[in-house]
């Protein structure tokens, strides 16, 4: 496949050409399951979308029963800044229903698949996205990232995903999972390719009141993989990840030495907080987002007896069951009598969170860590929606402290089944964080 970079030099006759290639190839593996569908959006470089992104006249679900029949009015800002730039929307990417997982497999369009492994899955909740760059069916793609929805599925599939610090990108367009995590971000084979997507969708917004408002130089034209940096490791932080993972950060970590990074052992907070923080933070978040789906203004309408019959029957049969589970705990926490006790009890561990960041960053330039517990499980193997939560212990921090962190490739276990870290950067810092992360890149020369 080639890459981004490459494919915006082609010129019209050949993307035409490379398009219908790329089509034929999706339809030759529809087992996968990584798309939903493909639709073609003006003359530029193919990116895959993930369903949960506008994109005027398509059909835009978030991989959900209860948006069926709904058709998009307008563009997303993203689509509207890769247009400028010379890309075309060029198919849905299969997700976990409104965001809301970690293996894809909650989608109203059935599992996606792990190219690496057809047995495993392929993470969540944009594995439709991981999927399609993975096999080789996108270029590039977008995803969004909640609690790590772009870096574990990344890692899962052995690409390079990578999540903006919060603001830096536009929500504008994209289906809410709780407003104050999502954000949009690229999905690729390789760090220059992420350097190069991201440049093209972010900057400020007047249409997102979360956009930042501050200056932005480009990224992908300043990449410095000789820069050397003060990297933070976290030793105790990996103590409860597999041997495959723990192997994989040691063999890393002497990587880096090698490159000639500077190496401080640094401590975070128990993740046991990070993950009670997230779950009543995005819950509660979700309650209110969703409940816009009424049956009434617009998707799949259940009619009842009356008004009430009918708003209930929408959800009960739109909505699938994590969806309902998460739409029931946020609804818990924030009800009378709770709301103290666990909503405004997140929001304080949150700013300690923020604050242990920021004590590490007053003495680094970046902290690897792992992007999961494990690799990519097998179906069936997370047995309960806990388990589920758990996996992503090493990724929500990020989310809840709006700094931008980057999946990377690099190893993988003895069958085949690839090893993602991820490297996170003080705010509105992506240059450190993409120079950091090209390091690692060449000096690892992972192959997948």
């Amino acid at each position: 496949m080639i890459t981004l970079k490459e494919a915006l030099s082609l010129s019209k006759d050949e993307l035409k050409k490379f398009k219908d290639e790329l089509k034929a190839k999706i339809e030759a593996d529809l087992e996968l399951n990584a798309y939903i569908d493909v639709n073609n959006v003006g003359e530029g470089v193919p990116i895959a979308v993930k369903d949960n992104i506008q994109v005027k006249d398509w059909s835009v679900t978030s991989g959900s029963n209860i948006l069926q029949g709904y058709i998009s009015p307008y563009n997303a800002t993203v689509i509207e800044k890769m247009l400028l730039a010379g890309l075309s929307p060029f198919g849905r990417t299969n997700m976990d229903e409104f965001a809301m997982g970690s293996t894809t497999e909650s989608s109203f369009y059935g599992k996606t698949l792990n190219p690496k492994n057809r047995d495993c899955v392929p993470g969540g909740s944009s594995g439709g996205s991981a999927a399609a760059v993975a096999a080789g069916l996108a270029i590039a793609a977008l995803g969004s990232d909640t609690g790590g929805s772009i870096r574990q599925p990344a890692a899962f599939c052995g690409i390079v995903g990578m999540k903006p610090t919060y603001g830096r990108v536009s929500r504008y367009g994209l289906g809410a999972y709780a407003s104050s995590l999502d954000q949009i971000g690229p999905m690729t084979q390789n760090v220059e390719d992420a350097a190069i997507l991201y440049d093209i969708i972010c900057g400020h917004d007047e249409k997102d009141s979360t956009s930042a408002d501050i200056a932005y130089e480009k990224v992908s034209d300043k990449l410095n993989s000789e820069r050397k940096l003060r990297i933070a490791v976290l030793p105790e932080y990996v103590k409860d990840a597999s041997e495959d993972i723990q192997k994989a950060y040691a063999d890393t970590i002497e990587a880096l030495k090698v490159a000639g990074h500077t190496i401080v052992e640094k401590e975070m907070m128990n993740p046991k907080y990070d993950i009670s923080a997230y779950y009543i933070t995005a819950t509660a978040e979700a309650t209110t987002n969703l409940a816009r789906y009424d049956g009434i203004r617009y998707g799949n309408r259940k009619v009842g007896k009356n008004l009430e019959e009918t708003f209930i029957k929408t959800r009960s049969e739109g909505f699938g069951d994590e969806v309902k589970r998460r739409i029931m705990l946020g609804n818990f926490v924030l009800s009378s009598g709770y709301y103290d006790a666990y909503y405004v009890k997140a929001q304080k561990v949150r700013h300690l969170i923020k604050d242990n960041y920021a004590k590490i960053f007053e003495d680094v330039d970046l902290i690897l860590s792992p992007v999961a517990p494990t690799v990519a499980n097998k179906f069936g193997e997370l047995s309960s929606p806990i388990e589920m939560y758990l996996s992503d212990i090493y990724t929500i921090s990020v989310n809840l402290a709006g700094l931008p962190a980057i999946s990377v490739p690099v190893a993988k276990t003895q069958n085949g089944m690839p090893i993602g870290l991820q490297l996170i950067a003080k705010a509105y810092d992506e240059q450190t964080l993409f120079d950091g992360a090209l390091s690692l890149e060449k000096q690892i020369n992972h192959k997948n």
